[in-house]
């Protein structure tokens, strides 16, 4: 647990160890990425539910020839907190999935390409919210040709029996 020098917790986010996604040539391909909130804190989730929340956003740095699609964020727990009890608000705690699109064009050379990029989020525990952060990730997409097309039985030419 992260812990700042006067001894008290410091919000974090983590995220597990990706393992390397293989992506066809020209497919889209879903990679899973798991974030772990800091325990005692949440994040606002994709879609807070007020305008002054600043929500969590993934922002992808990706090689020339590979297109980031949709990012699928969960839906946020609704939760209500001592500083506003009467108000619920969306937020990410504990472990939460985002689901990102990447596609290779059909043009890109199979190999492995490194996707960085970084969560942006602000923490709160549930006295206050902290000054938003950026969690620098990154995970490797390992790309491959498409599989040749299955090959049919070339078609027999009659013979003719005497």
């Amino acid at each position: 647990m992260a812990q700042d020098l006067q001894g008290r917790k410091v919000p974090s986010v983590t995220l597990s160890t990706v393992p390397v996604t293989t992506a066809i040539r020209g497919k889209s391909t879903p990679v899973e990425l798991r974030f772990h909130v800091g325990s005692g804190f949440h994040i606002n989730s994709n879609t807070p539910s007020a305008e002054y929340l600043i929500p969590t956003t993934l922002k992808l740095d990706v090689p020339t020839d590979i297109v980031v699609g949709k990012i699928t964020y969960p839906p946020g727990q609704q939760m209500s907190f001592a500083f506003a009890p009467d108000e619920k608000l969306s937020v990410y705690s504990g472990e939460f999935d985002l689901t990102v699109q990447v596609r290779p064009l059909a043009s890109v050379l199979p190999g492995k390409y490194e996707i960085r990029g970084k969560l942006k989020y602000q923490a709160c525990d549930n006295a206050a919210c902290y000054p938003p952060k950026q969690f620098p990730m990154e995970f490797e997409v390992k790309v491959i040709k498409a599989p040749p097309p299955p090959q049919k039985n070339p078609a027999q030419s009659p013979h003719a029996h005497t």
